[in-house]
């Protein structure tokens, strides 16, 4: 993946938490599409011996991320142009959450209706959101509390070295369209509808749509122009494909829990949907480039 080296990026999109003071306190709260993409490997292992709560007014939360503040200095000066972002991971980042949101501002107002900007924020540790405070071993997430992303970038290499993906850019933009997925869900009202566990449970539903609406957004990112008329991502090859997808097939419920979890499936506990069935959902978004097809609630055959 390249981006335009003349395109701008715009940085305030993101929130700079890191060095904010954050700890890592002991539960976890999340709410809505939660545990991001791979938290599951954090939360079926911790479940399995009582250590997760997935709700957000659970009390008993430490002090995970009292005192942070939001210092952006050092990404507004380094992040100026595509050229920073082929140069420099955290601006790499911030280029591609500003693709992702300016598909679906203007995918939003085709269809007649306003899309609302998240911003991501980077942490290191352990961070204090709406939706309870969070450490970094749940993953990226999205909380709809406060409808905000959250990511502790060291998460990227979790994903080589714990799961043994591939990695790289593109699977690294898989991971936050996926999470900006949730945030198109809850700006439809589709969220309260990912409930249960289970192969066919709406968590798995609304998880393996998310999945579809990055496949959408990859589809469109060589021609989603910015606010300056200009495609922030120049190219996207398919080995930056093969990464996503490797991506999603390290992250499916019977991968996690036959590699993490004892060896052992049980499909009861599904909330994310198959290795496959995430590859699948992915590949429809970005063969199709179409919302619609994404309509995981609405149909019999997940995969």
């Amino acid at each position: 993946m390249r981006f335009d080296e003349g395109a701008g990026l715009d940085t305030s999109e993101v929130e700079d938490l890191r060095g904010g003071g954050g700890g890592i306190g002991g539960r976890v709260a999340l709410g809505g599409g939660g545990l991001g993409v791979v938290g599951l490997v954090i939360y079926f292992l911790f479940s399995q011996f009582g250590g997760v709560s997935l709700n957000p007014s659970s009390s008993g939360l430490g002090g995970v991320g009292s005192g942070q503040q939001m210092d952006n200095t050092s990404l507004s000066q380094e992040c100026r142009t595509g050229a920073d972002a082929n140069r420099n991971h955290d601006c790499a980042i911030v280029a591609i959450i500003n693709s992702i949101q300016d598909y679906w501002g203007q995918e939003f107002q085709r269809s007649g209706s306003t899309y609302r900007k998240a911003v991501t924020n980077f942490f290191n540790g352990g961070v204090n959101t709406a939706c309870g405070n969070a450490t970094s071993d749940v993953g990226p997430f999205y909380c709809p509390g406060d409808s905000e992303v959250y990511i502790d970038l060291g998460f990227f290499n979790e994903l080589r070295t714990r799961f043994g993906a591939e990695g790289g850019p593109f699977a690294e933009a898989y991971v936050l369209a996926h999470e900006y997925g949730h945030h198109v869900q809850n700006l439809t009202g589709v969220s309260k509808k990912g409930t249960g566990s289970g192969p066919t449970s709406g968590s798995v539903r609304l998880e393996l749509q998310a999945d579809c609406y990055a496949g959408v957004w990859a589809n469109h990112a060589t021609t989603t122009p910015t606010e300056s008329g200009r495609p922030l991502i120049s190219e996207i090859s398919q080995k930056d494909i093969n990464s996503a997808l490797d991506t999603a097939s390290r992250i499916g419920d019977d991968y996690i829990q036959s590699k993490l979890g004892g060896g052992r499936v049980d499909e009861s506990k599904f909330s994310h949907g198959t290795s496959a069935q995430r590859k699948k959902w992915f590949t429809t978004g970005f063969q199709t480039g179409e919302p619609a097809r994404c309509d995981t609630f609405a149909t019999n055959s997940l995969g």
